[in-house]
Parts: structure tokens; C-alpha cells; sequence
């Protein structure tokens, strides 16, 4: 027996004196349910979840092969001790090692009958194919002869002999497969076949001695012939193996922690390489692609388990073993039908077959498509497994936005990948699948999508006056901005896939090309972008269109998750195709109108920038805006109507003058242009008197300017244009008999002073067109808080505003003291990527500083007016982590996008149901 060197640690799992316990065999998970103090998630945190469901199955009665874990304490222990075995481990895992050989009356590197094991990880959460497994442990030159004797089967013994020496090699010695693949390939080709099934007992055995040849090539020495040293050296293996760079990059991309180390299962090893009434197998008891009903799987006769996973020989499908073995197959039902019942899950499991004999080697549930998790936890509700709160818990909110937005083919986009078109990673602005020709300007955006060309805008950024192009594509992708730039916010509220801040993009709009290295990519070349994953691909892939009113059991599902939630859910949406839409996804209001995007439509802009040119209270000014305002009111009109019986709070124009007007440059270009031709002298006048007002709107910075409340103020003849066209509205739709609930909201507010003097306003333009008439609307005024100011002094803010909507994007910013364009492209995702904050607070909410800034409004506003009303309409009303936020914090709604509607109903729901188990606890 080998020796292995220990480190002192006296302390127990469950905190008492005495040695510590770091092995379990199968038939002991009572007392690790002791040791835990009786908790399953705890159980599995010592176990792993394959050691604790194989121990859970051998209570069970299910056929298990006896064997043991040790625990992730252990694995801990070693990784802090200098790789290490903690004192009193060995001696532990030599004891459960006799105690399998008495259950299985076979011996451990016996002579005569020896006991083959199978040493696997198993950590808390499954890592599928991230840490390491070695099969056929306790094979010698001597026990490869005992097992002749025994099976008189040497190709078999001599095949699973050259698996073991080429897992060891590699897995533990850490071998390049190669030495073993590329001899076992040449001995193929040699003798005419390409599978290792045709390979017979003389071909192994050469295989084996020469695999034991290049084994002591490449480290040095031979392969150990002591069963108690491949024993030792393989659990060590499995233990380095959870800080292995792939078990690293899996959590990190999983989100699983460091900490939780990986326990060690050691199995008596079962053949299903023994001949035709053997076999292997891996199966699902549901359809792990769409969720249906069915056994799915594969199934190999004649074969070891990592034949089926790796590929090496081509299964049949699961079903077909009931012609093949209907005996068996019927135990194998009985079964995960078994195991289905007692988990209440969906179950992945391997099984093999021995002579015969069926062993099941793991469950545990089973990965499944976005679809497939949302069917599934229907069903098994309806089926009375779980309840319905458990139903709701089980779907994540990331896939049911995988299901509403569209997507690509998996498989097109991993043989893409592996072709080299994907070519640019950015920020996942906004979720979905999007093919089209690559377009460099709005316009021509806009043309080419009209006329039915699927489109893909590359800017370097946006900006509003390029909304038309942008609502005409298909998809967009910029090389400079964030999450919460102008694109992703315009993308996400039209549903539209986006791309930004994929710096390795060089897009030159002159030459109407982007470079990324050697790839260049012109005008009406074919993009493919993923907003979901921020990837960009060169070429065409292939899309699946999702359909929410073909999506039964998500709409069925969220029906359950609405008896759950208190927050109200409300969308964001400035025209009345996406307020329809809002609320065929189950809008409850509309939480943000912005009406800004109203006047850059193509027979607006001329009159805003005309009005904006207009001295300000001067007979001009109005005659333009008494110009806009049946544009207004017919917009009003339309979204209002569209959400008959449910609130829609409208804000009141927020952005700068200077967005309307166009850029400073291209002017400048343009006039020089006609000076050049001596033509047009009232074009250029034109032109003149546009750049100056540009120059003269010119700020050096805007987001902190002239805008919102104090653009209201200071030109308070456009405020009282937009009141007008809301009440217009209003009124018209109430004599109709429409049931109309306006809100209107004031943005960028600072000062209490501010908002009386608009609500003042409002309510003396509100009554004017309510008197002439004769009709009587119910309506509110609120105030956007977006500035820290207005959250501190929320209590006066109260005095004049019947609800709040924390604008938590400026919010952010003016927290933060960021312009958000500008980090997530300098230094946010850096900061990120390295721990300075643990996540970008323009996608989830900062709780420690924004969200102090919100619970604070929040108080201090209801301590004024205890009734107040109070949501966000920020881009983290679809976030499930800021909503879950939103519901601690006593907020009324959450407004997001249409699209995140579905998203943020589920969290809401998932925010009440969390709260419930935590008060429970």
C-alpha cells in the first residue's frame, strides 16, 4: 500500500471534537444528513450533488455500484495544505476501500479476483466535462491476467486496460492525448477499419504494451503497477482539476463560486464492453430541447460510458434498447420514471449495462433549453410534482428573454465560430438575432429597409436624429457606447437587436467599410449580429422567429407568476403600435412616453428645428409650435386609446435643444460646398443662420444643460404646446367613451420650486381646455427624479407631484459622477473584469449608493404624501436583479421596454416568492 503524506486537521463537519470525517461510502448519506444537520442542499455541498444522489439512489434501493466520496472538504483541505491530503484522509479512503470489497467479494489488486474502481468529481452544482474522471482503476499487468481468467474475454480486459493507462497518462500525468490517439490511429488505418470495434484481443494487447511504451516516454518512468497508488495519485488529480483553467472559466461563466471545491466519487466499476448484453448509456426523462414528455438518449451496445459522450462510435437512440432488451428496458422506465417522482425534476442520468445487469452511475437534473425549462416546470405543475410558486421559482427570467427575442442557430453559430466569422465581440445591448446588409448612414437605412432589404446600421455611435434609420433595421452595431447608450436604448425599446461598443471595429464612413484585422466588410455585405451574447458574425446564419402568442406555456406560466407579484409591471413606449404591443405581453400601464422621438419624424423635424430657430415668446415661436401641436395630439390620441384603462404617464420634453438641429460639421461642409458652385445664395443663408443656432444651442455639457424642467421654464410656450395636445387628447377620447388615464411627468427636476411652477402650469392649461369643452378629466402630475438632489429632498419634491419615477439611468450617471457612453467604453467593463465594481451598474442597479438614493426618495417622499406613487423607468426596470430591488424597496411598478415586459413579470414574481421563503426561514 502507498503512503500518502497528510496535514493536521482536527476539525469536524459538524463543528464537534474528534477526527474529521472526510469519506462517506453510499450507504451512509443518514449520517452526512446528520452531519449537516439534516438539510439536502447541505448534503450536497459535502457530497457533490453525483456523490450525494448516488448515496440518495443506494437509499433508494436503485442499483448502484458500491463505492464512496470524499468530500469537498477534503478537496478544500488539500488545495489550502500545498496539495496535501488532510491528516487522517488516506486512512479513511483505505477503510471504505476494504468496505467495497467486501460488498462486492472482489479485492483491490487481487491476483485471482480483482476489484476495478472509477474515480470521478462531482461538485455542488454540475460542471459537465470541466474536472477530471478516470475509468478502470486497479488494473495491473497480474490483474490483467486474473481478468482473463475470469471473463476468458482478453479483448476485453486488454481494451479497457489501454483506456485506463491513456486516462491516467493524460488525466493525471497530464500526457498530450495525442501520443496515445495518433498510434491508435495508425494501428486503424493499418488494418483497414476506422472503428475500434473492429479491433480484436491481439490489436489491444499490442495497443496496450505499446501505450505503456510511449506512457514511460513521455514521464519518465513506467505506469505504476500499485492499485493503491493509482488510487492516491487519481484523487489528487480530481482535486487540482477544480482550479483547472476550463472548471475556472465554467463558473465564472455560470456564476458558481470558487470556494465550494469538488468531492471525489470512487465506484466499483461496471463493463458495458463485455459483449452484446452490454451496453451504456446517457438519458434524459423529458426532452431536454423543447420539454416534451419522452425518454431522450443514446444508447451503445457493447461500449464504455466516454464511448458515448466522446463521440467515438455513433449511438442509437435510447428507445431502440427496448427491442434490444426489453427486460432491462422496462427496469430502466421503472426507474428514472422512479427518480423523476422523487427529485421532482427532470433527470439526466448514465447507466450501463453488465451481462445483463442494469447499474445506474448518476442523476442529477438535467440541462435544458430556455423552451424545454419553461415546458417542463408547467407540466410537472400540472402533473402535481411541484406546485405552481415552484413552477414559476424553477424558470429563470434570462429564458424567457432567450424565447421572445430571436435567435440563432446554435449549431450554424458553433460552425461559424469554428470558420472564423465571428469577428467582434461588444456589449449585449439588446437582446435577439438579426441578418442584413450592412448600412453606414440612417438614410439609407431607412431606404433600403423600406423597400424590403433587411438591414443592419454600423455607426460608430448613435444619435436620435438617426432613430428613422434605426427603427427600419434589422439590427444595429456600433463601435463606441454602452448598454445604456442611444442605441441600446432605442433598441431595446423597439425590440431591435444591438451590438455596441465592439471597439475592434475600425468603420470608416467615408469608404462606407469597417475593419476588424484582415476582414473587411462594405456596404450591402451580410452581418449577422447576436445582441444576446454581443457577437458579431460575417455572413448570413440562420434565425429562429419567436411568437409570444404561440408561446402556451410561457403565457400560461406567467398567468401563475402574476398571482404572486406586487409590483405593477409598465412599459416604456413613445407611439401606439408598441403601447399594443406592451400590452398584449401583459403591460399594466405605460410608465415612460417620451415625447422626443415624436418630432424627429421627417415632417416634424423641419418645424422643431424652425420653432427652436424662433425667438423664444415670440409670435414665430408659437406659430410653429401651433404647427406641431395636431401632430401631438394626434399622438396622444393614439397611445392613450391604445391603453384604454390603464395609466400612461407621458413625459414632458426632456432632451436639449440641440439634438433637433443638425450637425455643426456636416453644415459647415455643405455650405462650403455651395460657395464653391456660386450657387443657391438662399441656401446658404439658411445654412448660416442654422450653424449659428447651433453654435448658440452648444453646450459643453448637455446631459447636465439646458433640458427637462429647465428647458420647460425658460420656454414654457413648448410645455404648454405638449399639455395642451395631452388634455386635446384626453378630452376627445372621454367624449368618444374611451376610459383614458393620462399622467403627465416632468423631468430633470432639481428644486421643489421647479415643479410647482410646471404643475401650475399644467393644471391652468388642463383647465382651460377642460372648461371649453365642458369635460372633466382625471389626470396626475409627477416628477422624474434623476438627480441625487431630488431624491434628498424628495420630501419637498412631494409637495407638488402625485407620483415618482426614479429615472435610474441619469440617476447613475449623476451618482456615479460618469458619462455612460463614454465608461463603458473606457473603463467600465475593465472594471468590472477585475472586481473594482462587481457589476456594471448601468445593467443592475447599485444598490449601496443608487439604490440609498432611491430608498431614501422613496421614504422621505411618502413621510409628505403617504399615498405618493412611486416606480423607475430607467433600462433597469428589466433587470430581474434591480426589480427584485425595486420590490424591497416599496416601489409601486416597474417600466421597461415591451419586450422585457414578460421578463420583469416573472421577476416581480420571483421577488415576492423569495421574500415569502426567506420570512418562512
Amino acid at each position: 500500500m502507498a503512503t500518502a503524506t497528510t496535514a493536521s486537521n482536527s476539525q469536524t463537519t459538524n463543528g464537534s471534537s474528534g477526527p474529521q470525517k472526510w469519506v462517506y461510502a453510499f450507504n451512509e448519506v443518514s449520517q452526512a444528513e446528520a452531519a449537516v444537520g439534516g438539510r439536502w442542499d447541505a448534503v450536497r455541498s459535502l457530497l457533490g450533488g453525483k456523490g450525494a444522489n448516488l448515496a440518495d439512489m443506494t437509499r433508494l434501493d436503485v442499483p448502484v455500484p458500491p463505492g464512496f466520496t470524499v468530500t469537498t472538504e477534503a478537496c478544500n483541505a488539500y488545495l489550502s495544505n500545498n496539495s496535501t491530503f488532510p491528516e487522517g484522509l488516506w486512512d479513511q479512503v483505505l477503510a471504505a476501500m476494504q468496505q467495497v470489497e467486501t460488498l462486492t467479494d472482489k479485492k483491490f489488486g487481487d491476483t485471482d479476483n480483482p476489484l476495478l474502481v472509477s474515480v470521478r468529481s462531482g461538485a455542488k452544482f454540475s460542471m459537465p466535462g470541466m474536472m477530471d474522471t478516470v475509468l478502470n482503476l486497479g488494473l495491473n499487468d497480474v490483474s490483467a491476467q486474473a481478468m482473463i481468467n475470469l471473463t476468458q474475454n482478453p479483448r476485453f480486459v486488454y481494451d479497457i486496460y489501454r483506456r485506463l493507462i491513456q486516462m491516467f497518462g493524460t488525466v493525471v500525468l497530464g500526457i498530450e492525448d495525442e501520443v496515445f490517439e495518433d498510434y491508435l490511429t495508425e494501428v486503424k488505418k493499418n488494418k483497414g477499419v476506422t472503428s475500434d470495434v473492429a479491433l480484436d484481443a491481439d490489436d489491444w494487447q499490442r495497443v496496450t504494451e505499446e501505450f505503456k511504451k510511449r506512457f514511460a516516454q513521455a514521464v519518465g518512468h513506467e505506469f505504476p503497477q500499485d492499485p493503491s497508488e493509482q488510487l492516491r495519485l487519481a484523487i489528487e488529480a480530481v482535486f487540482k482539476s477544480w482550479n483547472g483553467r476550463r472548471a475556472i472559466d465554467y463558473r465564472n461563466a455560470a456564476g458558481i463560486a470558487h470556494d465550494l471545491g469538488t468531492a471525489v466519487n470512487i465506484v466499483t466499476m461496471v463493463f458495458g464492453n463485455m459483449g452484446e448484453n452490454s451496453g451504456t448509456g446517457v438519458a434524459f426523462t423529458r426532452n431536454p430541447s423543447n420539454g416534451d414528455r419522452e425518454l431522450f438518449g443514446d444508447y451503445l451496445a457493447n461500449a464504455q460510458g466516454e464511448d458515448v459522450v466522446a463521440g467515438i462510435r455513433t449511438p442509437i437512440p435510447i428507445e431502440r434498447m427496448k427491442d434490444e432488451n426489453p427486460e432491462v428496458f422496462a427496469q430502466f422506465m421503472d426507474i428514472t420514471n422512479k427518480l423523476e417522482r422523487h427529485y421532482r425534476e427532470m433527470q439526466d442520468v448514465e447507466f450501463t449495462v453488465e451481462r445483463g445487469r442494469l447499474w445506474m452511475l448518476q442523476t442529477r437534473d438535467g440541462k435544458r433549453t430556455a423552451r424545454a425549462a419553461i415546458h417542463i416546470a408547467v407540466d410537472l405543475a400540472e402533473e402535481g410534482l411541484i406546485t405552481r410558486e415552484e413552477a414559476v421559482l424553477r424558470v429563470k427570467p434570462e429564458h424567457v428573454t432567450q424565447i421572445l427575442h430571436r435567435q440563432f442557430d446554435p449549431e450554424a453559430k458553433t460552425r461559424a465560430s469554428n470558420n472564423g466569422d465571428l469577428i467582434a465581440h461588444g456589449v449585449n445591448a439588446s437582446p435577439g438575432a438579426a441578418v442584413g446588409v450592412a448600412v453606414f448612414d440612417a438614410d439609407l437605412a431607412e431606404t433600403w429597409g423600406k423597400s424590403g432589404r433587411d438591414v443592419i446600421m454600423v455607426r460608430p455611435e448613435t444619435k436620435p436624429d438617426d432613430v428613422h434609420g434605426m427603427l427600419s433595421s434589422r439590427g444595429i452595431l456600433t463601435s463606441r457606447g454602452g448598454a445604456t447608450s442611444h442605441a441600446a436604448v432605442v433598441a431595446r425599446q423597439f425590440g431591435v437587436p444591438c451590438v455596441c461598443g465592439a471597439e475592434s471595429l475600425e468603420i470608416d464612413l467615408y469608404a462606407r467599410e469597417l475593419h476588424v484585422g484582415d476582414t473587411i466588410v462594405r456596404e450591402g455585405d451580410l452581418l449577422s449580429i447576436d445582441g444576446t451574447l454581443g457577437e458579431v458574425f460575417v455572413g448570413e446564419l440562420p434565425t429562429i422567429e419567436p411568437d409570444f402568442e404561440r408561446e402556451t406555456y410561457l403565457r400560461k406560466l406567467l398567468g401563475w407568476a402574476d398571482a404572486y407579484r406586487r409590483l405593477d409591471v409598465y412599459a416604456n413606449a413613445d407611439y401606439p403600435n408598441d403601447a399594443r404591443r406592451a400590452r398584449s405581453y401583459g403591460a399594466q400601464g405605460i410608465g415612460l412616453c417620451r415625447t422626443e422621438h415624436m418630432f424627429f419624424q421627417e415632417e416634424r423635424l423641419p418645424i422643431m428645428q424652425a420653432m427652436i430657430l424662433a425667438e423664444p415668446g415670440s409670435e414665430a415661436e408659437q406659430k410653429e409650435l401651433d404647427r406641431l401641436l395636431p401632430f401631438q395630439q394626434d399622438d396622444f390620441y393614439g397611445i392613450l386609446k391604445a391603453m384604454e384603462g390603464l395609466p400612461v404617464i407621458i413625459r414632458l420634453l426632456d432632451p436639449p435643444l440641440h439634438e433637433f438641429m443638425p450637425d455643426h460639421e456636416q453644415l459647415a461642409l455643405r455650405a462650403a460646398g455651395l460657395r464653391l458652385m456660386g450657387d443657391r445664395p438662399n441656401e446658404i443663408t439658411r445654412i448660416e443662420d442654422l450653424m449659428h443656432a447651433v453654435e448658440t444651442l452648444k453646450e459643453f455639457n448637455p446631459m447636465l444643460g439646458l433640458r427637462g424642467a429647465r428647458l420647460g421654464l425658460t420656454r414654457p410656450a413648448i410645455s404648454r404646446m405638449q399639455v395642451r395636445a395631452i388634455f386635446e387628447a384626453a378630452c376627445q377620447l372621454k367624449e368618444e367613451g374611451v376610459d383614458i388615464h393620462p399622467e403627465i411627468m416632468v423631468a430633470v427636476t432639481n428644486v421643489a420650486a421647479e415643479v410647482k411652477a410646471l404643475r401650475e402650469l399644467i393644471d391652468e392649461v388642463g383647465r382651460e381646455v377642460m372648461t371649453r369643452r365642458g369635460t372633466t378629466i382625471t389626470y396626475k402630475v409627477g416628477t422624474m427624479i434623476e438627480l441625487p438632489r431630488a431624491a434628498i429632498t424628495a420630501n419637498q419634491m412631494a409637495e407638488f407631484s402625485d407620483f415618482f419615477s426614479f429615472g435610474t439611468n441619469d440617476l447613475t450617471q449623476t451618482t456615479f459622477g460618469i458619462s455612460r457612453d463614454d465608461a463603458e467604453g473606457k473603463f467600465l467593463l475593465h472594471y468590472v473584469e477585475h472586481g473594482i465594481l462587481p457589476e456594471n451598474p448601468f445593467q443592475v442597479l447599485d444598490r449601496e449608493g443608487v439604490g440609498f438614493l432611491v430608498k431614501t426618495g422613496v421614504e422621505r417622499g411618502r413621510s409628505t404624501r403617504p399615498n405618493l406613487e412611486v416606480g423607475i423607468c430607467g433600462e433597469h426596470g428589466g433587470d430581474a436583479s434591480s426589480i427584485a430591488f425595486c420590490h424591497e424597496a416599496n416601489l409601486n411598478y416597474v417600466s421597461c421596454s415591451p419586450f422585457r415586459v414578460p421578463v420583469a413579470r416573472l421577476a416581480a414574481a420571483h421577488a415576492s416568492l423569495n421574500e415569502a421563503k426567506a420570512q418562512q426561514n
